[in-house]
């Protein structure tokens, strides 16, 4: 059984779009297959709309122990180098390049923390 997030994310469609929709909270693997094979006309719609666009998902995943976790990226992030859980220390992750500096965006998706490494100035 597969969750209606699980599902959403699946399907690349925001949760709130899988709930209007009627996406149960729990489907079998058969009911996403056949939801996969045979797509209702919103879908269709919605897949043809965001061709090329930014991804509805991402996964993120920690540079330090590879724990993975699926967010909606918001308009702000930027391309971030490193991604790590907050379980972590900034130590752990590998050395900030000579002439970068190095900032960190926290909580971008549940516990993990983006890291970027900016040209210093």
């Amino acid at each position: 059984m597969m969750s209606r997030r699980d599902a959403a994310i699946a399907l690349d469609i925001p949760l709130e779009m899988a709930t209007r929709h009627g996406i149960p909270s729990r489907m079998s693997e058969t009911e996403f297959a056949g939801l996969q094979a045979d797509p209702p006309a919103w879908l269709v719609q919605s897949r043809a709309n965001r061709q090329g666009k930014r991804p509805v998902w991402v996964h993120l995943t920690c540079t330090v122990c590879g724990r993975s976790e699926a967010a909606r990226p918001k308009k702000w992030w930027p391309d971030f180098d490193f991604v790590f859980c907050d379980s972590h220390s900034p130590r752990e992750l590998p050395a900030v390049p000579a002439g970068r500096v190095r900032c960190e965006y926290e909580q971008v998706a549940g516990r993990l923390t983006g890291v970027v490494d900016e040209a210093g100035s």
